[in-house]
């Protein structure tokens, strides 16, 4: 990039910005699968008011800037209620999911080597676990041991896990759901084993913590995950993701405030300027991502949030039925709230093919690894377009089929 000689205008700006999107794929459409959530323009219009009214507002100042400190607290309250946190709990404002699992895992990391004296620390984990835990892991110093999901339900193996614990297991992970199935791990039991092994319990919510509630409250059969599950520590939370709020946005709920105070908070004064104290891994912190968040959930209130919740599991049922019901794909079982994964029935339907058929429509769509198809994870625009999806799946599923007797006709193996 070469520096013009003299500034330009926020018109010419405005213009190369729209021309370098050009050949992205569009969310606003929901023809993508991940990277976005979106509801409305009004929604939108709400999160870009709010953020740029603290624009300039760093977070990191709540002394000079005590109404982040309040919307920052509001929000966590907001989240410690709705997750049935009990008396005495606690949170934290970050900038994602990552954000929120590296500062569980720093602080269980912390507490078990000022209370016990571990100084190797190991988490135990589902497979099924975000790489987020890995990543933690590996910065912080803490082994992650992941435990293969041997169920046929895609949910974590308790009795995997509980043969992986060892002398110096400081946690154990939940998710609720996991990412790559979009299924509840059996969180009670997990539960019950962190509190007889006086082990941290660490539940992944990025993904369902703000939009399982409103489902449950729908009459969808959601299990038991959050505070309401004695052993339960810690959960990581998204309010970027179904808090429908703008990137970055998180929260790190803690059961015990005392638990944050000693081992989460950094202190810091061995420097000529005095005391740096946060509880976070950033320095400074956009007041925008926190004005924002809190600006959607008044601008949602339960009513919104159950709509959300409404279209989202409206469009997932139309799509797992459209899905189905074309000759050689199945929805993998099982699945959970808004996510689930298309495998082929057909053991000769290339899946890797089907994708970039799709994608050659104009669909961003997610590869599923393990098995191979399609991970979709829903939100609330998608129920704009289920017909053209499915549409457009058939034609692919078609196209991939024809392409392949078309190469055995002439002699191609495949």
């Amino acid at each position: 990039m070469m520096l013009p000689v003299e500034g330009l205008p926020w018109l010419e700006i405005s213009k190369q910005l729209e021309a370098a999107k050009a050949k992205d794929f569009s969310w606003r459409d929901g023809r993508m699968a991940f990277y976005f959530y979106y509801l409305d323009d009004a929604l939108s219009q709400v999160q870009k008011g709010a953020y740029t009214s603290y624009w300039t507002e760093n977070n990191l100042g709540k002394g000079a800037f005590p109404s982040l400190a309040r919307l920052e607290s509001e929000l966590i309250e907001f989240g410690l209620e709705l997750l049935n946190a009990p008396p005495g709990a606690a949170g934290t404002f970050t900038s994602g999911g990552s954000e929120s699992i590296f500062l569980a895992l720093q602080t269980a990391r912390d507490a078990a080597r000022s209370e016990r004296g571990i100084t190797q620390p190991n988490f135990v984990v589902p497979r099924t676990a975000h790489p987020a835990f890995s990543r933690a892991g590996h910065a912080l110093g803490i082994e992650i041991l992941r435990v293969p999901t041997t169920r046929a339900d895609y949910r974590a193996d308790v009795a995997g896990m509980t043969a992986r614990i060892d002398a110096n297991t400081i946690g154990l992970v939940g998710s609720a759901p996991n990412y790559p199935f979009g299924v509840f791990d059996p969180i009670s039991e997990l539960g019950a084993l962190a509190k007889s092994r006086e082990l941290w319990l660490h539940v992944d919510a990025c993904v369902g913590g703000f939009l399982s509630p409103w489902v449950k409250r729908l009459g969808y059969p959601i299990p038991d995950w959050d505070f309401t599950v004695q052993g339960v520590t810690s959960i990581s939370a998204d309010l970027h993701k179904y808090g429908m709020a703008a990137k970055g946005a998180s929260l790190m709920l803690l059961r015990s405030d005392e638990i944050k105070q000693r081992h989460q908070k950094f202190d810091f004064r061995d420097w000529e300027r005095g005391q740096y104290a946060t509880f976070v891994m950033q320095g400074t912190r956009p007041g925008g991502s926190v004005a924002a968040a809190w600006a959607v959930t008044q601008h949602l209130g339960e009513e919104g949030y159950l709509r959300c919740a409404r279209l989202i599991m409206d469009a997932k049922r139309q799509m797992v039925e459209g899905v189905n019901a074309i000759d050689g794909l199945r929805v993998l079982d099982a699945h959970e709230l808004c996510i689930f994964v298309t495998r082929a029935s057909d053991p000769e339907l290339d899946m890797a093919a089907v994708c970039d058929a799709m994608f050659a429509r104009g669909w961003y769509v997610g590869r599923q690894a393990e098995p191979v198809g399609i991970h979709m994870a829903l939100n609330p625009i998608h129920h704009q377009n289920v017909e053209a999806y499915l549409a457009d799946l058939r034609q692919s599923v078609d196209e991939v089929r024809a392409r392949r007797a078309v190469g055995t006709a002439a002699g191609q193996t495949y």
